[in-house]
């Protein structure tokens, strides 16, 4: 693996991380310019940046709330996050296509989990595709249900770490 560093997004990163969202994820999944730039705007400390070789190739976003609702699509522009609330709602976990396979996903988790527990947070919720499930088990994540977000017109699976 490449040399590599973690660090909180700033307003200049939303182009590069609009990129890679939208190589990674199809159609309607994709955050928009705007929605990512509000994310980095709101909560810098939800948002994780994983660098290679002094190039952004990942990032992971959140939002914190203290009722989580992983179908309100409002949630996604951070309508109703709360910084100080225990639990984290993950946006996007997304590593650029080009640099796949290299175990970034993993080490982009790691540190998001970490940076999590070291802010007290008690839970991380994520949403994501029948195939990603077992990768998220893997990570140390608990499938909770099938969602009943239909956003991007795909079928989604909910999941929760404990911290």
């Amino acid at each position: 693996m490449p040399a590599h560093a973690f660090r909180n997004a700033l307003p200049a990163d939303a182009a590069r991380c609009y990129e890679i969202e939208i190589t990674a994820y199809e159609g309607d999944e994709a955050a928009t310019l705007a929605k990512i730039a509000t994310r980095i705007a709101q909560y810098p400390q939800g948002f994780l940046i994983l660098e290679a070789d002094d190039h952004v190739v990942g990032f992971i976003n959140c939002g914190c709330a203290h009722d989580v609702v992983m179908s309100d699509e409002a949630f996604k522009e951070l309508v109703g996050h709360a910084p100080e609330a225990p639990n984290v709602v993950i946006m996007s976990v997304v590593v650029d296509p080009a640099h796949q396979g290299n175990g970034y996903s993993t080490v982009l988790m790691n540190e998001f989990v970490r940076r999590m527990k070291a802010l007290g947070k008690q839970t991380i919720h994520l949403m994501c595709k029948e195939q990603h499930v077992a990768l998220y088990e893997r990570m140390g994540y608990t499938y909770v249900r099938p969602s009943p977000s239909d956003h991007g017109g795909m079928a989604w699976h909910e999941m929760v770490m404990a911290l």
